[in-house]
């Protein structure tokens, strides 16, 4: 089941090299403002164009709202919205048909659905999916922006290259920061580094992976429940179908199992007419529960699956062992691309939490 969310539905449709990609959205409530260029300034965003190490795929990505929009605000009707699919190629993924890829879906999809599935580009399990998941979003932090939430992701690291802005960064500041180059880095100097690394990858015909840091601002106290519907719960449930993730730590994460209580704890202080933490190693999450401090989460993004080196598959048609050069037009590094993604993913999730709580609608 390609669907999310209880109160705010996000349902995908589509695959890479099919006619189209897009998106259901059910519980938008009635009279909620739609702007079409917000949505397509963040397809934008996502679209390889313009980039020197992205894939050569050169989809306009136009967004066409099929219903439930009248006048420019939400019908109360279930949204839906796709892209065209244009820049389609399925021949070398044909040549493929009976040699899965490593690191792909292709044979447990092979096998689940049958020898005639469509995997053309990945098929459904295409970052070409995730169209649907930036619509979404955008709607989401349309209904978030008024309350004051603000969502950032950035990218913290291509392959050994980092970057650890402070933890009390402005987000206005380092949204600036990270626009002004390809990787969606706020540090100008390692930015530098990661593109390098991507370039040396590229020329190798390998890949890198990375880490994007997500930051809210502006969650109020409480949202969220406990245990399987916590805040943690629910986001890593909506990130982790983001495809090439491979995991996701809130505030100190995987580190605080290298720490004591008393290191961990996050004091309680008295700031201005609010209660605030002194550190926030929780990462703004308590008990499944928004404490109002920052929400803190990391997204780790394995390297690109498709790369020029040779590798070893089998035949399964012959059940004989042989090798595979994937060939096409590939990202070298999905992280840069990855990080809107991030965004609007999170968006969605806690526009779902939100309407669940009361705090939205």
């Amino acid at each position: 089941m390609m669907s999310f969310g209880e109160r705010f539905r996000v349902t995908v449709f589509g695959s890479s090299h099919g006619p189209e990609v897009g998106v259901t959205v059910e519980g938008i409530p009635p009279g909620t403002p739609i702007d079409a260029e917000a949505i397509q300034t963040a397809l934008d965003r996502r679209r390889p164009v313009g980039r020197r190490l992205a894939t050569k795929r050169a989809e306009e990505d136009r967004l066409v709202v099929d219903q439930g929009v009248r006048e420019g605000r939400a019908d109360g009707t279930a949204f839906r919205a796709h892209v065209a699919n244009e820049d389609v190629r399925r021949e070398p993924y044909d040549r493929l048909r009976d040699t899965p890829r490593p690191g792909h879906a292709d044979y447990p999809a092979r096998v689940r659905y049958g020898p005639d599935a469509d995997l053309s580009g990945g098929g459904i399990f295409s970052g070409r999916m995730t169209v649907g998941l930036v619509i979404a979003g955008a709607i989401a932090r349309s209904m978030l922006a008024p309350r004051g939430i603000d969502l950032l992701a950035f990218t913290r690291s291509i392959g050994t290259e980092t970057c650890a802005p402070a933890d009390d960064a402005d987000l206005s500041a380092l949204r600036t920061a990270a626009g002004r180059n390809e990787v969606g880095a706020p540090d100008p100097v390692a930015a530098g580094r990661m593109e390098e690394a991507i370039a040396v990858a590229r020329r190798d015909g390998d890949s890198l992976g990375g880490i994007v840091e997500l930051r809210v601002d502006g969650l109020p106290v409480g949202l969220g429940e406990p245990f399987f519907d916590s805040v943690e719960s629910v986001l890593a449930h909506a990130l982790f179908a983001i495809p090439a993730v491979k995991g996701v730590e809130f505030g100190a994460g995987f580190g605080a199992a290298q720490l004591r209580g008393s290191e961990h704890n996050d004091p309680f202080v008295w700031a201005g007419d609010r209660v605030r933490t002194a550190t926030n190693h929780a990462g703004g999450i308590l008990g499944g529960l928004s404490t109002g401090m920052p929400l803190v989460a990391r997204v780790a993004v394995k390297p690109t699956s498709s790369i020029a080196k040779s590798q070893t598959t089998v035949n399964l048609r012959t059940h004989e062992a042989t090798t595979l050069v994937v060939t096409g037009r590939h990202d070298p590094c999905i992280v840069p691309r990855a990080v809107v993604v991030v965004e609007h993913v999170a968006a969605f999730a806690l526009a779902d939490l939100a309407l669940r709580g009361g705090f939205l609608g």
